[in-house]
Parts: C-alpha cells; structure tokens; sequence
C-alpha cells in the first residue's frame, strides 16, 4: 500500500481529468483541478446535464447509506466515492449513516487512489472524528486492499458491513470484476450488503454514440461503460435488495431527487444486493 500511495503521488497528472475529481468538482468541492472542470464544460456542451447528474449519484449514495443504516449496519467499506468536498457540513455519507443509526455510531472506511482526494479527506475528515478512516487504495488491487491493516483493524469483521463499490468505472475487465465480487463475498461477514453503481451509455441516442465514445476517449480513456445487460451479468446469484438493478435515482427516491423527471439521465445503475 505505501509503494502504491508512492506511485501514485508520482504520477498525478493535472493535466487528465479523473472520475472522482469531476464528480467532486459537479458537486461544488475543491479537490480537483482545471482539467476537471473542463471535462464537465465539454460534456455540457453536448448534454447540459452533467451536474444534475452528478448530484443524482451522490443523493443515491446517500439514500443506500441511510437505508442500510436503518437496517442496523453500522460499518460501511465505500471504495471510490471521490468523497466530494464539496457536500454541506454533516452531509457526508459518514454523517448520514450517523443520523440513520440509533442504537449505536457508525464505523466507515473511506477507499481512494487519487492523492488530491486522499490528502483533501485526511486533513477534513479524519481529525474531527475517530470514527473514520481513509485508506489508500484500488479496487483493481482487491486482494492488497482487503489485506490493509486499517481495514482489518478498525471494522469488526465478526459483524455485518456494507462494502459500496463505486469505482467500477475502472474495471473494465469483466473477468476481473467477477473476481473482485467474488473476493468481497468471500471475506465479508454473513447478512452483509454489496453496493454497486455502473455507468452506463444505455439511454444515450444512437446517433450521438460515436461522438459520445470520442469524446470519453480523449477525456476519461480506459473508462468501463456497460449495458444494463453486461451488469445484470455481473450481478448474477446475488440477491437484489428492492427495487433491484435500476437508474440511479429510482433506488428507492425521495421527495427530491435529482433526474426524477428523466432518470436515464442519471447515467449510472445502481443496485444493492444482500450477502448471504
């Protein structure tokens, strides 16, 4: 992990924008750079829709972690949430497991690989409160990461937790992702909860799809877009929780939610499925 987070401090560029970082940036945060912003202007060029949807995935976000919590879980493992700086105070998804728990507090485990994100959450997060942790590192690395020390440490892996993987974006090998389900399963106590979020160009016109591809090729290269189809594949032997494998903002919305009115606008499916 310390030669990753290395590695990784090395090689960060300014220059390319990353996932993480833009939905930070749609989301009003600091922890991005110019060519962040600049990705959301492109895409706004083409759809004007890139900010909305960005607040349907953190509201999404938000609504799994309140569910779960109202379950009864209280230790949350959230691998790639980019973790926006840019969310209100006490808004984070710490804070609503926190405000979703009565009977005891939450333990959470933020998991990023981008060192802006990483240093912005150190110094914001963890000093005000002993009941989160940021770890460095890649769900492309699942075996290392479910071997860090903090998470073997700090979560009590005699009880259920819910493991959010939200960087799915970046497996796009579907062998491997198979594995990394696969591996989470393994290890995670029993009545666990497996969160996944896939983007996805499903809603997209045809005729707009090679220009769509161009422009994610020159933005955000080697990004895993998938089909519904491709993630229910995925997802099979997994018991879903209600409403299943839907946009976004369908999981179980409230009173306002982002891209109510068009939720394939949302970009992303979203699905909760129960470990047994």
């Amino acid at each position: 992990m310390r030669q990753r987070a290395i590695r990784n401090l090395a090689m960060l560029e300014m220059t390319q924008a990353r996932a993480t970082r833009i939905l930070d940036a749609a989301a009003g945060g600091k922890n991005h750079f110019v060519a962040d912003r600049d990705v959301i202007r492109r895409y706004d060029q083409a759809a004007p829709i890139t900010t909305t949807a960005a607040r349907a995935v953190l509201e999404y976000l938000r609504r799994v972690v309140r569910h779960l919590a109202s379950e009864g879980v209280d230790q949350f493992v959230i691998v790639g949430s980019g973790v926006p700086s840019g969310l209100p105070p006490g808004r984070q998804l710490h804070d609503v497991a926190r405000d979703a728990l009565r009977a005891s507090v939450p333990r959470v485990v933020y998991v990023e690989n981008d060192p802006m994100v990483l240093a912005g959450a150190r110094a914001t997060i963890e000093p005000v409160t002993d009941l989160v942790r940021v770890v460095e590192g890649d769900v492309r690395e699942i075996d290392d990461l479910l071997d860090d020390r903090v998470l073997q440490t700090f979560l009590d892996w005699d009880r259920p937790m819910a493991v959010l993987l939200l960087s799915t974006h970046s497996l796009n090998d579907d062998e491997y992702f198979h594995y990394v389900i696969k591996r989470i399963r393994q290890v995670v106590p029993e009545r666990s909860y497996l969160s996944v979020m896939q983007t996805t160009f499903d809603a997209i016109p045809a005729e707009l799809l090679p220009a769509i591809h161009d422009l994610l090729a020159m933005t955000l290269p080697g990004q895993a877009i998938r089909t519904r189809e491709e993630v229910e594949a995925l997802l099979e032997g997994l018991v879903l929780v209600e409403p299943g494998l839907v946009w976004v903002p369908e999981w179980q919305p409230d009173h306002d939610t982002a891209c109510a009115d068009q939720p394939s606008a949302s970009g992303n499916y979203g699905a909760v499925a129960r470990v047994p």
